[in-house]
């Protein structure tokens, strides 16, 4: 290749970095040149209506066990430290490093510059650096492409950098790592080092790690969360939830527009899209249930992890959940037709928080008070059921701070004070949606219909549940419409009442941690 004046630009932003030597670097390639890689070096499958159907070999989700963070002198006070941010020396990180800029040499690489965040006062340019080509083509699905803006961005100086090398295994022993897998952030460096597992969902949710970190900084509350936004660009929703709830399903309505449906941030005027694209769970995707999704999953630019293909129709079959159950959609948000592109709304005008109780024991749909939100935010709990993980035989209560603990840089509690403080301003409503079980627990009581899960929220957003008859749960202390007493639907009022002080037990214990750096007001809103 000659060296042009590109070619030299090109090599300068690589060797900033110690990756030296490369044999070539595609920069930027379009869509349709991702494709013609990726199929060319037998990274995937075309699939039936232009899907690129492709494994993520041993990892079919995150490496939970093996994420870091550097630990140095200028973060030290700030991250969240314990269960999801476990600790790196900073010189096993260079070493670390060091070894991968020396596998790196005489490979070729994958580039792409992309921009994090749709509002363009808090953007953050992003470079994906990786080894293959339908990981570049995640990266240019997932963010913002500036191409789609219709602006010329020349991004010399990337705000992170995300180093990506998945058939790079590291060795516990040598690199102090849990196993194959790593995932590593150095926060002051603005690097993301990634290795031994290609499945795509660690490069998005290692740069919205780094978003949880740095936005705070600039009075913007990072969400693990969906938007909406209905006729009136006023009537804007965000949708709290853990896996499983509903959260993509109920944003995902044909009768709202979508501005994203899983990382938001919220600034003083307005919410904005972390992302350019959607990564939602495709299991048993019903195109009845969930026609713009299914829709989007069929189409040119969609790419499909580890759902099962037919090599000989190439037809998809979402049922087959033999490979994994959290098989994968990763397709540009402009798929969904009524989507808002670049995602960018007003101020929410509603919170609503999902719960899928396995219990059944929560109202369908509870109001909240500020207060009470920040407590089940802080909370942020749902159910396992049978079946969703190995060793579950029966409804598992589980928590996770603010929605998504994992992704959280810094504690919990800043974020659960900025929400609080955003609600009092805004006077925003905020609903406890419920789309679990109702009549007793799971395997005795029935999901909750999601025909009348859809009528609540409906009837919440468009402002029908402001003035009628609401009572307090005498457990949970909720608020409920009198007609959603869930005592009601269970043959046996007394064994409610047992179930119920059950869960209300779990969530103090789950709650305990956050007692001591929350008001008593906060503290009073949990289980009387």
């Amino acid at each position: 290749m000659p060296y042009t004046a590109q070619r030299i630009t090109e090599e300068l932003a690589m060797s900033h970095l110690g990756l030296k030597n490369l044999e070539s670097v595609h920069w930027n390639l379009p869509t349709p040149s991702l494709y013609e890689h990726a199929i060319r070096r037998c990274e995937g499958h075309l699939a039936h209506m232009g899907a690129l159907v492709v494994r993520t070999g041993h990892f079919t989700g995150r490496a939970v066990k093996d994420k870091f963070i550097v630990d140095e002198p200028a973060t030290h006070d700030k991250v969240w430290w314990g269960e999801f941010n476990k600790a790196m020396p900073e010189d096993q990180f260079d070493a670390l490093l060091d070894r991968v800029r020396g596998y790196m040499d005489g490979q070729q690489v994958y580039v792409e510059d992309c921009l994090v965040g749709a509002d363009s006062h808090y953007e953050k340019p992003v470079r994906v650096i990786t080894q293959d080509a339908w990981h570049a083509l995640f990266a240019r699905t997932m963010f913002v492409r500036p191409v789609d803006l219709g602006r010329e961005i020349t991004i010399t100086e990337p705000d992170f950098t995300v180093i990506h090398v998945p058939h790079f295994h590291a060795m516990p022993s040598i690199d102090h790592t849990n196993s194959e897998a790593f995932v590593i952030l150095h926060l002051s460096r603005r690097i993301a080092l990634i290795g031994g597992t290609s499945y795509a969902g660690e490069i998005k949710k290692s740069i919205f790690t780094i978003m949880n970190y740095l936005l705070p900084e600039q009075d913007v509350l990072p969400m693990h969360a969906a938007v909406n936004v209905g006729d009136d660009p006023a009537d804007v929703a965000v949708f709290f939830g853990l896996s499983g709830t509903g959260k993509t399903t109920l944003s995902s309505d044909p009768s709202r527009k979508l501005i994203g449906d899983d990382e938001h941030g919220w600034s003083r005027n307005a919410v904005f899209n972390f992302e350019g694209g959607c990564y939602a769970k495709v299991d048993h995707l019903s195109e009845e249930k969930e026609p713009l999704i299914h829709s989007a999953t069929h189409r040119f630019g969609t790419i499909l992890e580890n759902v099962r293909l037919d090599m000989t129709t190439r037809r998809v079959d979402f049922d087959d959940v033999s490979l994994t159950p959290n098989s994968r959609a990763s397709y540009p948000i402009q798929a969904i037709p009524n989507a808002i592109y670049p995602g960018v709304g007003k101020a929410p005008k509603n919170i609503v928080m999902l719960t899928a109780d396995a219990f059944g024991v929560l109202p369908a749909l509870s109001r909240l008070t500020p207060e009470q939100a920040m407590y089940y935010f802080l909370l942020g709990y749902t159910a396992k059921i049978p079946g969703t993980e190995i060793g579950v035989a029966e409804p598992v209560a589980t928590f996770s701070p603010c929605f998504g603990a994992p992704f959280m840089a810094r504690h919990p509690v800043i974020y659960a004070r900025m929400l609080g403080e955003k609600i009092r301003a805004g006077h925003v409503k905020c609903w406890l949606l419920n789309t679990g079980w109702s009549g007793g627990p799971y395997g005795v009581g029935e999901r909750m219909d999601i025909g009348l899960t859809r009528t609540l929220l409906s009837a919440a957003l468009a402002g029908h549940l402001d003035d009628i008859k609401y009572q307090r749960h005498p457990i949970f202390g909720l608020f409920m419409p009198d007609t959603l007493d869930p005592i009601t639907t269970w043959s046996d009022a007394m064994e409610y009442r047992v179930t119920a002080e059950k869960l209300a037990t779990s969530f103090k214990e789950a709650f305990a941690p956050f007692q001591g750096a929350v008001s008593k007001e906060v503290l009073a809103s949990g289980p009387r």
